[in-house]
């Protein structure tokens, strides 16, 4: 094998590149020319979402690392002297700070998607821990990039968060010990996060480099969970999807610009707008609103480290889930008890959400111990029941019957097979 690109491209500049490095060969067959199910719907552009955020979330972060001071004397006022000296530095930080919350949303949306279309399953159980992976180190990077505002609240919650990792037994201590440089959160902390927080996306961006390719191994799934059988059940990727993509994007977009323009700190925390002060304590202190769910459950339990075990067992619970889903039909549109317990899932996280950002007593601990309580219960009890259980509905026998309905497939069948006769005669 040379190597050697498969297409042969009309322009002499490119063909001479592509024989040489088959990078437009690649582009085509795994882009332009890829076979995709006909019957994707809107769910799943935001795949597309997700990678055009990421580049927005590192042009801008390359930009602002360069006018930011990671000292603790001097952050929070590089972050001031970013949003009123620098040119249309108000503009790249409010594009920073929302695109932080953006990706979340994007991500969720994505990641609920896959739970209800089962992407999960087999042959694309790879695809979806390569997905659960970039969630934890998006969250990471996430958490690093809010402790550079050096805010009270950014502060605050670094010294909360890094301080979890001390109940580990042995080890704790010399983890925590670690991560502040030191004996407290400081400059040292600050210097480390920041190093982490520029490097970490290109790591993201290895990763989402793996999810494609595992992606384009098994192929695309679909709303019906029918594995692709002909070519009939396909079109190109391009220009159908990268059109559709287009537009969600765009769709997406204006929603984006309206919180950078019209709203750009309703996402974030009053408190943070503080310089941090070792000396003060705010009332109550949150994280931002995407790690609220998971702050929910830390607090639910009563022990530090059952706490914490819980809130990492939420997310690695994850990677168990194409074996602890027992049925045998993918998608969630032929399972109607499966649909409501899905949208009970639904619910409970957005009420973790909510319980997560209400001070931790009274009712609000015990909702918040009942509901995580029925998150795990989810995936450990009500998923391997559904499937020996639940009977699902009629799946059709391909993509093309889904999207052409049986009736109209069938007619159109016979309308064929009819006017065949009269085409040969």
């Amino acid at each position: 094998m040379s190597g050697h690109g498969t297409y042969h491209f009309k322009n002499p500049v490119v063909r001479w590149f592509d024989t040489r490095l088959p990078v437009f060969s690649l582009m085509k067959s795994s882009v332009t020319d890829f076979p995709t199910p006909k019957n994707l719907n809107y769910f799943w552009t935001f795949g597309g979402i997700l990678t055009f955020l990421l580049a927005v979330q590192i042009l801008s972060g390359i930009v602002l690392a360069m006018h930011y001071t990671p000292h603790v004397d001097h952050a929070f006022e590089s972050v001031e002297h970013i949003m009123r000296d620098v040119n249309y530095g108000w503009f790249l930080r409010y594009l920073h700070f929302n695109g932080a919350s953006m990706f979340f949303l994007a991500v969720y949306i994505h990641m609920f998607r896959g739970l209800y279309y089962g992407s999960y399953k087999a042959p694309r159980e790879l695809l979806w821990m390569i997905g659960v992976v970039i969630l934890l180190i998006m969250m990471a990077t996430a958490f690093m990039g809010y402790v550079l505002v050096w805010g009270q609240m950014s502060f605050w919650a670094a010294t909360v968060i890094t301080n979890l990792f001390s109940v580990i037994p042995f080890i704790g201590p010399t983890i925590v010990e670690w991560l502040w440089g030191g004996f407290a959160v400081d400059n040292p902390t600050l210097q480390r996060f920041f190093s982490l927080h520029y490097l970490l996306p290109f790591v993201l961006v290895g990763l989402v480099v793996l999810h494609i390719w595992a992606l384009h191994v098994p192929g695309n799934g679909n709303p019906t969970g029918v594995e692709v059988k002909s070519d009939k059940d396909t079109i190109p990727f391009h220009p159908y999807y990268t059109v559709k993509d287009l537009f969600a994007i765009i769709v997406f977009l204006i929603v984006f610009m309206g919180f950078v323009f019209y709203a750009p700190n309703f996402l974030g925390h009053e408190d943070n707008y503080i310089p941090a002060d070792p000396l003060v304590t705010p009332p109550h202190i949150v994280p931002e609103w995407y790690f609220l769910p998971f702050y929910a459950i830390l607090r639910a339990i009563p022990n530090a480290f059952l706490g914490v075990v819980l809130m990492f067992a939420s997310i690695f619970i994850l990677f168990l889930l194409p074996w602890l889903d027992t049925s045998r039909v993918r998608s969630g549109t032929y399972r109607p008890m499966f649909q409501v317990f899905f949208w009970i899932l639904v619910a409970v996280c957005i009420g973790l959400g909510y319980l997560g950002a209400q001070p931790a007593e009274g009712g609000y601990v015990v909702a918040a111990q009942i509901l995580t309580a029925y998150y795990f219960a989810h995936f450990l009890i009500i998923l391997p029941l559904l499937g020996i259980f639940e009977r699902p509905r009629p799946v059709p026998t391909s993509i093309s019957e889904s999207v052409l309905g049986k009736g109209e497939s069938g007619a159109r069948a016979q309308a064929d097979a009819t006017a065949a006769p009269e085409h040969r005669g």
